[in-house]
């Protein structure tokens, strides 16, 4: 299995750091509003590559975060005049009903980073103590970044060409070089705080996932995971930080996504082109999403598009009602011998397997993969029929869904409701509002959304439309 790596910017074969297993970090998203759809395109991906090491029977310990303390939590809690773990805990639960709308598996653990604290402080003081770190007399704790021979080594970024490009204004008596970063950061008024040897107040960012990833996975890792906006400087730092204090190369392997781009523009809330899952998931099925993610090698830059979308959402459509024809076909097929044209189409099938597996094998090409489904798609849809064999239907039914599975691909079609039964759901949950049971008004709407029927309260009463 050949993994492109972020850090040799080659592809390299796989080797695991012990053999069946694969300890792996993805970067989660900072969780103060709705996850966008640039967030989601490294969830469905790393989720997908996640999913074949487990095909493929590796054991697979998968750790993503949540970075539930932020200055735009802090600053989002002000604003309502609540609590930032309000703001936190409320955005941790919305990002997991996202989640499992696009079919990504929960980690096998997702810490919080305020769960992590004590942690962070002690790797702190080891990096103090071995002369990577050292406190500023306002209580600020910062990495020596000069130190660390090798700071640059994932961005191939020189140091001497970063320090001609900064910015930032050098104030004498607190940073001793202008390209030193925050570990640890005193408290302002109204924000959040935690006690250190150093000062009340909170860790900087990249400590968290240096962190989190030793608690839970290790000193070394096999494979660390983010967006490409995360190479510099968020996992720069994580190395100089997990490396300086653990003596011992914190990632294996670094892969990283390419970004997301609206109708060719980037992605900002000043352009208009900024949508949230949720906003998306009222349009389409959260899986024609995923499978539009799929749809692009994960390190090709990938164009957003309501054109694109229709395009996936029509070549998911093909491949769940030939799953759904040879569902039909089950139920009829006869138990005979295989004849020498099931065989043949047998063999064809491997073939494709091959194919598919290939494509994974070469850095998770799931844009060939796909292509390789539809090629089975086509042979199921004219190789097997009414005389085919029950063993072959099964066969060819249980293949497509074993691949689709790996894809998060949900290969069952969603029951689509009759019309007079969502004009009784509706009429249930405006009874329900007049009685005041919110908690089943929002489950009826939750109901009708997962099975693609949107819902709009209006003056004249509510309308609603399929999505």
């Amino acid at each position: 299995m050949k993994v492109f790596n972020t850090l040799s910017r080659k592809k390299e074969e796989f080797v695991p750091l012990e053999p069946g297993k694969v300890r792996m970090y993805v970067c989660g998203p900072t969780v103060y509003n709705f996850i966008h759809i640039g967030n989601a395109r490294p969830m469905i991906v790393f989720d997908t590559v996640r999913r074949y090491f487990e095909y493929k029977g590796y054991d697979v310990n998968y750790v993503s975060n949540f970075t539930d303390v932020d200055d735009k939590i802090i600053n989002k809690a002000i604003e309502e005049g609540v609590d930032s773990s309000v703001i936190s805990e409320r955005y941790i639960a919305e990002c997991k009903k996202d989640m499992e709308g696009m079919n990504v598996k929960p980690a096998t653990t997702h810490p919080l980073a305020t769960e992590e604290i004590h942690g962070m402080v002690a790797m702190i003081e080891t990096l103090i103590e071995k002369g990577y770190a050292y406190k500023a007399a306002d209580g600020t704790v910062y990495y020596r970044t000069r130190k660390f021979k090798d700071y640059g080594k994932l961005s191939h970024k020189n140091l001497e060409d970063l320090q001609a490009g900064h910015r930032e204004i050098k104030v004498v008596g607190e940073k001793e070089d202008e390209l030193d970063f925050v570990l640890w950061k005193p408290k302002k008024d109204g924000e959040p705080y935690w006690e250190s040897p150093w000062c009340k107040g909170r860790p900087g960012w990249h400590i968290e996932c240096s962190v989190m990833a030793k608690h839970y996975l290790g000193d070394e890792i096999d494979i660390h995971a983010g967006g490409e906006d995360l190479i510099f400087p968020h996992h720069e730092n994580e190395i100089a930080q997990s490396e300086a204090a653990n003596g011992r190369e914190f990632s294996k392997y670094w892969m990283h996504n390419a970004f997301l781009n609206i109708d060719n523009r980037k992605m900002s809330k000043s352009l208009g082109n900024f949508f949230t899952v949720r906003e998306i998931s009222e349009k389409y099925d959260l899986q024609v999403l995923r499978f539009f993610m799929l749809s692009a090698h994960y390190r090709s830059p990938l164009n957003f598009s309501a054109e694109l979308m229709e395009a996936s959402k029509n070549g998911l459509v093909r491949i769940l009602t030939a799953v759904e024809r040879l569902d039909g076909l089950l139920s009829s097929a006869a138990e005979a011998e295989p004849g020498e044209r099931e065989n043949a189409v047998r063999s064809q099938m491997k073939a494709l397997v091959e194919k598919y597996e290939a494509a994974m094998e070469d850095d998770f090409n799931t844009a060939d993969a796909i292509s390789a489904v539809f090629e089975m798609v086509k042979l199921a849809n004219t190789s097997v029929d009414e005389t085919s064999s029950r063993a072959l239907v099964e066969y060819v039914k249980g293949t497509v869904e074993a691949l689709c599975d790996v894809l998060g691909i949900i290969t069952e079609k969603k029951e689509e409701l009759l019309d007079a039964d969502i004009e009784a759901l509706i009429e249930e949950r405006q009874q329900a509002r007049k009685d005041r049971n919110f908690a089943r008004a929002d489950e009826i709407r939750d109901t009708l959304a997962a099975k693609g029927i949107l819902l709009k309260d209006t003056r004249e009463g509510v309308k609603w439309t399929r999505a």
